[in-house]
């Protein structure tokens, strides 16, 4: 069970960190788009809807990632000091009430949409000439199967947490930088660094 779970958070995962490079490339449309219209004096019309759908694609694609690693925000300021068993009851109560019905509802009306504009070659209306709008709209029903397979492991997580009393482990990922463990690992002393920012001072007071 625990290596199906952990399946499905390295397909999570490697969907999220797929799309995220779409970052990358619409910093690059952003930088362009303004060079072209401020200098070149040459804007694009299609600039601006290719930059939302881009930014919306990343948005959607990412949420069965960061449901993944468990990091939405969560309103309860009070949960934190629950114990896991009454933690798991309250996400199984609500997933079952609210994600599920909601992600459900998402995919169907996501792939209705989809079609339609399939159907009928949609583009936007936003500008004139604006790009096509249906491959955009495909991502709505992709996006919310891969949460909703993500979801179901949540569900799971919870129902083993309250047999067990413990939450399963989960998918690793990029964490913050420990400067404890940084030090240790170049054997750097906070000694040190205090002579090395006393060293800059009396040089900066030098010049």
């Amino acid at each position: 069970m625990q290596k199906l779970l952990l399946t499905v958070d390295k397909i999570s995962t490697f969907v999220g960190q797929t799309f995220s490079w779409l970052i990358v490339s619409l910093t690059l449309l952003i930088s362009w788009e303004v060079f072209s219209r401020y200098v070149m004096d040459h804007p694009h019309a299609w600039a601006f809807d290719v930059m939302i759908m881009m930014y919306g694609t990343v948005f959607m694609m990412a949420g069965a990632y960061t449901l993944s690693k468990n990091g939405h925000v969560r309103g309860d300021v009070l949960y934190g000091f629950f114990p896991p068993r009454l933690q798991a009851g309250l996400d199984l109560v609500l997933y079952i009430a609210f994600f599920v019905p909601g992600v459900v509802a998402l995919v169907w009306a996501g792939y209705r949409y989809a079609g339609e504009s399939w159907a009928i070659n949609e583009h936007s209306n936003i500008t004139a000439d604006g790009p096509p709008i249906y491959p955009f709209k495909t991502v709505i029903p992709i996006a919310g199967a891969v949460l909703l397979l993500q979801g179901v492991v949540e569900i799971i997580r919870c129902m083993v947490c309250l047999k067990q009393g413990a939450w399963p482990s989960r998918e690793e990922d990029v964490e913050e930088v420990d400067v404890d463990k940084l030090k240790q690992m170049v054997h750097v002393k906070d000694e040190d660094i205090a002579k090395l920012d006393a060293y800059v001072v009396a040089g900066e007071a030098r010049k």
